[in-house]
Formats: C-alpha cells, structure tokens, sequence
C-alpha cells in the first residue's frame, strides 16, 4: 500500500499575497535594493566594487551569528540592526549574480514565495491540517516530492556540508530519524555514548592519533543524538556551559586581581576554590 500524494496549493501567481493593511509593506527594501545597485555602479564604492560571493562569505556568516546573539540577548534595537545587516549580505549577493547574468533579488524573493505557497496547501489550498504535526508531515512528503524532481532522493541530501559539525550533525540525525533510522527511546543513544567512550578510552591508550580523533567524534555524534531525543538543542545546550564557563572564569580572574594574583602562578587548589566560589555567586 503506497502513502497517498501530497496535497498541493494553487500557483503562487494566482494568489493574492498584496501586504495586510496596517502591516509594514517592505518598501524599504526597493530602497536598499537602489543603494546597493549604487555603490556597485563604475562610479560607486570601490571596496564594494572588488567583493566577490566568496568574499562576503565570512561577512554572511558572521552577519547570521549576530542576529542570533540579538535574539538571545533579547535586544529589540540590535535585532532590528543585525537584520538589517544580514538583509544587505543578501541583497549584496543576489546583485553580484544579477551582474552575471544568473539571478536577481526578484527572483530570489518569487522562488521563496513560491516554495512557501507549495508548501502550505492547507493555507492556499484545500489540504486539512489542524495540527502542527499534520503541518509538518504534508511539508516533508511535498519537500521530499521536490528532491525526487531535483534528482535527489537521498534522505541526508539538503543538509549543508558547509553547516557548523555541531549543527551538521544534529539535522543529519533528525533527518535519518525522520525515515525511521532511529533508537525508539533516549536509552539508546545514551548506551551509545558509553560504548563510544569505551572505545575512545582504547584508542588513547593506543597513542594512534587517527584513531582517536575518529572515536571522539563518534563520542561527539553520539552525544548530539542523545540529546535529539531528549529534545534538548544541542547548540544552545552547549552555547549556554560556554557563556556560563566564561562568567564564571571571568569571576575566578577577578578575584585573583584583587589579590595581586593571575590564574597564571596561581596553585591548583587555589583555583579550584575560587571556582567553587564563582559557581555559588553566580548561581
């Protein structure tokens, strides 16, 4: 018995998607649209003039990591900045394109609002779906339909190579889990990981370098699944042991300069007192 297609929405181009009155209507972007093609002209900025996709890469990346400093943060004023910046990398990108003959801003923001269209039939079309796991199960059998058209029927196609390790290896996970690779509970993946340290253990005591970078990671993955099915993030799992790691060294430092001392000199019993310490005061 084969699952039944899925349910598809009308063209986006008969949809009318004219903004929501009383809603902002994005005309600002046409303007940062005109301001890049400016500095981009003969006669605009020379630096801009001399960027390549390759690059602005790092200014992408970069860009994408402040906005999500300013969400954490909390910070309204900065969010609306750093989205702003990320914006420009956008706009930055599709120009450079347009330039080649390849694509432009237009083309970008109709591919996506096409994607959106086609994937949302029970917004545009007639599909039922009341719940967000019915939203989510007609939204992989659609996406799953447009790779199969692309050639690609593997289940980990689509996840970024490029991706952070840590972020690559948490959607290749839910991806295999989403065709049922999976443990069926959290045990699993926590047996693994006791199993994966054991084996790391034997590589240490081997001394064979390429072996225990090759176990590590196998701690590492195991790790990242375990806490897939525990529905713990792993990225803000982790960012949040760093940023209090850094608070509470921060702390330990501090107390050192009021003694005249650095961490540097300083006896390890000393530093683990102090770190104790930091610990209780910043709890």
């Amino acid at each position: 018995m084969t699952s039944a297609p899925p349910q598809t929405s009308p063209p986006a181009d008969s949809i009318d998607l004219t903004p929501i009155p009383g809603k902002q209507t994005g005309q600002n972007i046409t303007r940062l649209v005109g301001l890049m093609q400016r500095l981009l002209a003969p006669d605009g900025c020379p630096w801009d003039r001399e960027q390549t996709l390759q690059t602005l890469l790092p200014f992408l990346v970069e860009e994408t990591y402040e906005v999500v400093d300013a969400v954490n943060q909390n910070s309204a004023s900065d969010h609306c900045e750093e989205l702003g910046d990320l914006l420009l990398q956008i706009i930055f990108q599709s120009e450079l394109r347009h330039a080649e003959g390849a694509f432009g801003i237009d083309d970008v923001a109709k591919g996506i609002v096409e994607k959106l269209v086609r994937r949302h039939p029970h917004v545009f079309g007639e599909t039922d779906a009341d719940t967000s796991k019915e939203v989510l199960a007609n939204w992989s059998a659609i996406k799953a339909e447009e790779k199969a058209e692309k050639g690609k029927h593997g289940a980990l196609d689509g996840v970024p190579r490029s991706a952070p390790a840590l972020l690559r290896a948490s959607r290749t996970g839910e991806k295999a889990a989403a065709v049922g690779f999976d443990w069926p509970d959290a045990a699993g993946p926590r047996a693994k990981i006791a199993e994966e340290l054991a084996e790391l253990d034997e590589a240490v005591a081997s001394g064979n370098g390429t072996e225990i970078e090759k176990e590590m990671g196998d701690v590492l993955f195991s790790v990242v699944n375990y806490a897939r099915k525990l529905g713990v993030d792993p990225e803000n799992a982790l960012r949040g042991t760093v940023e209090r790691f850094g608070q509470r060294f921060r702390h330990m430092e501090t107390s050192l300069e009021a003694k005249g001392k650095g961490v540097r000199g300083t006896p390890m019993h000393e530093l683990d007192s102090l770190w104790d310490a930091a610990k209780v005061a910043l709890k």
